[in-house]
């Protein structure tokens, strides 16, 4: 493992000499990817030099074998070290998990109803509200793209997005089915109810992304309903792009402005197309395989929210979180984090065997 990491270690000091080449500046593009690069190493160059300086109080006991009082306080020393490496160890662990590219875009996130009718509408509009909180906790900016109400309250479906840097590497475990248990108000009763929304995440593409067809394209323009005013409800702002040769179909109609509501439809097309393609590549490559945790895969129950008894339950890593009310305010940290190190231990797994 060390191996690895000096090799890490001494890509960033060729990536540092790097800068001091006129060739690069002259490329902002290059100079982009060296710098953020540099970036994520930093703290692992920090990480290893400590690491090492543990190795040389270690070694130097040896050398004042024969002055008991210098002896006495490098022991000491040696201790703290010895104590301290497996500590370095296990953070520098996470430099060795394959990155994913994506990590750092922002978000398209799409909620839609399940099954369970009115209730699962709800369910809908609480975990919108939930992740809209979090990403508020976060600084992060969100835009609300596209809005279908339940005549029972709640929604039908509902498509935002998340910007901030970091966005997708923190959501991306969101997506899939999310079941809820607990009994409805309407329930006479008093039996449990099991309903479910499904969650999607989708890393933001830029244009440069995914190559887009002006005939591969159908628009149709149509006035927006629900709440918007009375500019929004009496012209035909809204807008629906159908693209033709996946079926793919995008409507967009929080906007007064038809121009900027074909901007932000292209933008979550772009988006379904960009992680359609990812995903068609990592199938093509074996990368998914059935156990991971960060396969993205809709169709996948991966989380239950069980109101009665307090506690929400990730299926893919066993684990249980109590205190809902906080939960559904966005209080969904801990969750974050116990995904992000399940899937970080996957795929160390993963390299250990190649290894």
């Amino acid at each position: 493992m060390l191996e690895k990491l000096t090799a890490l270690q001494e890509e960033y000091a060729s990536l540092e000499k790097s800068l001091q080449n006129p060739e690069v500046f002259a490329d902002t593009k290059r100079l982009i990817r060296i710098q953020k690069r540099i970036a994520e190493l930093k703290p692992l160059t920090l990480l290893l030099e400590e690491y090492r300086r543990c190795e040389s109080a270690i070694r130097s006991v040896a050398e004042v074998e024969n002055d008991p009082e210098l002896k006495e306080l490098a022991e000491e020393e040696a201790a703290a070290a010895r104590a301290r490496m497996p500590v370095l160890l296990e953070e520098m662990k996470a430099f060795l998990v394959p990155r994913d590219p994506d990590d750092d875009r922002s978000v398209i996130l799409e909620v839609r109803a399940g099954t369970g009718g009115e209730e699962a509408a709800l369910f809908a509009g609480e975990l919108l509200r939930m992740y809209l909180r979090y990403a508020e906790q976060r600084g992060w900016a969100t835009e609300l793209l596209d809005k279908s109400d339940a005549d029972g309250g709640g929604i039908k479906e509902a498509s935002c997005k998340i910007d901030g840097a970091g966005a997708y590497g923190e959501l991306k475990y969101e997506s899939g089915v999310h079941r809820v248990q607990r009994i409805p108000a309407t329930e006479n009763k008093g039996r449990v109810h099991t309903s479910t929304a499904t969650v999607a995440i989708l890393p933001e593409a830029e244009e440069v992304d995914v190559e887009i067809r002006a005939e591969d394209l159908r628009l149709d323009t149509f006035r927006a309903s629900g709440a918007g005013g009375q500019h929004v409800n009496k012209t035909e702002s809204a807008v629906r792009i159908t693209h033709l040769p996946t079926g793919m179909v995008v409507s967009c109609q929080t906007e007064r402005s038809q121009l900027k509501n074909r901007s932000l439809a292209m933008s979550v097309l772009r988006s379904r197309l960009y992680a359609f393609q990812q995903e068609k590549l990592a199938k093509e490559r074996g990368d998914l395989r059935s156990g991971q945790i960060g396969t993205g895969d809709r169709s996948e129950k991966i989380r239950t929210y069980n109101f009665p008894q307090d506690r929400v339950t990730d299926h893919r890593i066993g684990e249980n979180f109590s205190n809902l009310p906080r939960i559904m305010e966005g209080g969904i940290g801990d969750i974050v984090a116990a995904l992000k190190k399940g899937d970080e231990e996957q795929k160390l797994a993963a390299e250990s065997r190649k290894s």
